[in-house]
């Protein structure tokens, strides 16, 4: 029996951090859920995320996997300018790269989408976009 698939962008699925060191960025991907970690795992490889920083032209593209935090970190090499010292740009610590990795398409089988966030999304959780509006 084939299950329909939903397609949504990987912050819904999951949140990251950036990191830098020197010319080297390091992004973490942690799933909101343990069973959202294997379907990222499968999709967000290292080839992916070279292609989505091919602007950056990163010369190495690693992947570390901590499964036990349902995390991986990235580890890309050469993509800060030449790091906080020698960077011209506005960003040069590089903390903004995650956003656009969590902008990556996922595909999910559309019984985990109770477990995303985003939009009043996820298990008996508020959504953390919406703006109580106070009632007099």
């Amino acid at each position: 029996m084939n299950e329909t698939l939903i397609t949504v962008p990987l912050w819904r699925a999951a949140h990251g951090r950036t990191g830098d060191k020197g010319n080297r960025s390091n992004i973490s991907v942690i799933a909101w859920h343990e069973d959202l970690f294997a379907p990222i795992v499968e999709q967000i490889t290292e080839a992916v995320v070279a292609q989505r920083f091919a602007h950056r032209r990163p010369s190495r593209v690693q992947r570390h996997l901590l499964p036990a935090l349902q995390a991986m970190n990235f580890v890309l090499d050469d993509v800060l300018d030449g790091g906080v010292n020698d960077a011209l740009n506005l960003d040069s610590h590089g903390k903004a790269l995650s956003f656009l990795l969590l902008e990556l398409p996922l595909q999910l089988p559309a019984h985990l989408a109770p477990l995303l966030r985003g939009h009043g999304q996820g298990p008996s959780e508020p959504d953390r976009h919406h703006i109580p509006q106070e009632t007099t």
